[in-house]
Order: C-alpha cells, then sequence, then structure tokens
C-alpha cells in the first residue's frame, strides 16, 4: 500500500509515519509514504502556491498550476490510485470508507490549504472530498494523517492480531465494549466477574450487549441506520423492559397540594 502525499509542508509527515503501528509497517515495507511537493512545480523565486480570490474576500487559494503538476506527478506513481482531497467540505470519513481504501492499490492525498483549492482542480483532477470532521483545519495534513492511519490498520499484515480490526468500533456497526486489565480492583472498582470466569460463550455475550448498550447511550444515531440482528432486537426489548420496571417503580410526584390559606 503506498499514500503519496500532494503537501506543502513535507515535514509534516516523516514523524507521524515512524511510530507505532504504521511506523513499523512502514518498517516493514508493507506500507510506503511519498510527498509530493506543490512548491517544486512552481516558476517563481519565492515558489508560490497562493493567490488572492476573483471576486474579493477574505483569505488566499492554493493556485491550479503547480497542485495540478503535484498530482499529475503522483498520478504517474499511482495510475490506479484515487486522488483525495482533505476538506471540510468532503463527505465525513468513515470506517467503511477506510475498508475501501485499504483494499485498493494506494491512495493520493491531497492536502488543501487556505481558504481551499482552485476549483477547476476539484473539477479535473480529484476523484473525491474526504472531511474528518465537521470542523475547519488549517490545512489537510492532519486529516491525511488520520485517513492513513486508519486505512493502513487494515491493511493485511499491518496488525499483530489479524483478527483485531474486525472487532474495534465500528466494524460491526456499533460501538466496542469496554475494556479491562490488570489489576482486578482499581480504586474500588473491580473487573466485571464474567471476564474473569473463563466462559468464553459468556465473556462473548457480555461484549456484544455492552456494545449494543454503550452504543445506544452514545452514539444512537449508529444504531438507527443499523440493521439488527433478531439477537440484538432481543437484548434491546429486554433492557427496554428492564427501563420500563424501573420507571414505574418510582413515585411520581403530581401537582403540589394547595396549602390551608388557599
Amino acid at each position: 500500500m503506498i499514500f503519496a502525499v500532494c503537501t506543502i509542508f513535507p515535514p509534516l509527515l516523516p514523524a507521524f509515519c515512524s511510530f507505532g503501528v504504521l511506523g513499523k509497517a512502514v518498517e516493514k515495507g508493507i506500507i510506503r509514504v511519498e510527498t509530493i511537493d506543490p512548491r517544486d512545480f512552481t516558476h517563481d523565486r519565492h515558489k508560490t502556491t497562493d493567490d488572492r480570490p476573483f471576486g474579493g474576500g477574505s483569505g488566499m487559494v492554493m493556485k491550479p498550476e503547480p497542485l495540478q503538476a503535484a498530482i499529475r506527478q503522483a498520478k504517474q506513481m499511482l495510475p490506479e490510485a484515487p486522488v483525495i482531497l482533505l476538506g471540510p467540505q468532503g463527505r465525513v470519513f468513515t470506517q467503511a470508507m477506510a475498508r475501501r481504501l485499504a483494499a485498493g492499490p494506494g491512495c493520493i492525498l491531497v492536502c488543501g490549504r487556505y481558504e481551499g483549492v482552485d476549483e477547476r482542480v476539484l473539477q479535473t483532477c480529484v476523484d473525491e472530498e474526504i472531511s474528518v470532521g465537521d470542523y475547519v483545519l488549517s490545512g489537510g495534513e492532519p486529516a491525511a494523517l488520520v485517513v492513513m492511519d486508519a486505512v493502513a490498520r487494515l491493511v493485511p499484515g499491518v496488525l499483530g492480531n489479524a483478527g483485531s480490526p474486525e472487532t474495534e468500533s465500528f466494524e460491526d456497526g456499533l460501538l466496542e465494549h469496554g475494556h479491562y486489565t490488570r489489576p482486578r480492583v482499581f480504586e474500588d472498582e473491580p473487573v466485571p466477574e464474567v471476564l474473569l470466569n473463563g466462559h468464553h460463550k459468556d465473556i462473548a455475550t457480555w461484549r456484544e450487549e455492552t456494545a449494543l448498550l454503550r452504543t445506544l447511550v452514545r452514539r444512537l444515531d449508529l444504531l438507527e441506520k443499523e440493521e439488527l440482528t433478531g439477537r440484538q432486537i432481543a437484548i434491546l426489548k429486554d433492557w427496554g423492559r428492564r427501563i420500563d420496571t424501573i420507571v414505574s417503580s418510582q413515585s411520581v410526584p403530581g401537582p403540589a397540594a394547595p396549602s390551608g390559606d388557599e
């Protein structure tokens, strides 16, 4: 898997790509990261990659000539790879998108800067635009690092445990269950007993149920668009009955009784 990153700040990437899971994958040769600097395709002594927008307005816009040239060089390296612009107007990045990209030959990641890139580059060179969230960054480099990390860990051989990606949050549409390690009791909080009894079926049931309830509480939007299994529906119905029992057992105060003076 090769990532070709078009950025005017190439030094931002090497440190990130030298540590952790991604760093080990690069060291093994499973992942390769190349940078292409649009400044290398400028023709003025200041290596200008931005200019004022036509029509006025605040900020600057990335010029089309150097950015297009950088993307074309990346395409020579990865002719079958999609060209992805990291920007706030793109589709929000998801685990499903990471899986799709991990199955491909690589990615060309274009890091926008300033107020954005010239629209003609979008129309002629970019296959899709991706956003890592509904907020604005100073540039696309942090977003590119997020995409690279999420995609790389899904490439075969990158993670030591081949099953790890399949059990993580969002892989089955749910958040992942909670995790515990030693000590068995930490600040008076013990590890759930079910995780200590050695019964794998009970542990699997606990993990499925807690993942479902965690998603219900924290990310209801995920459940609303997920096609639940019959077992998951049964778990939610059971908890619904328990909640109804708890609520109905509470004494709900009615309107305050009038005082004797009224």
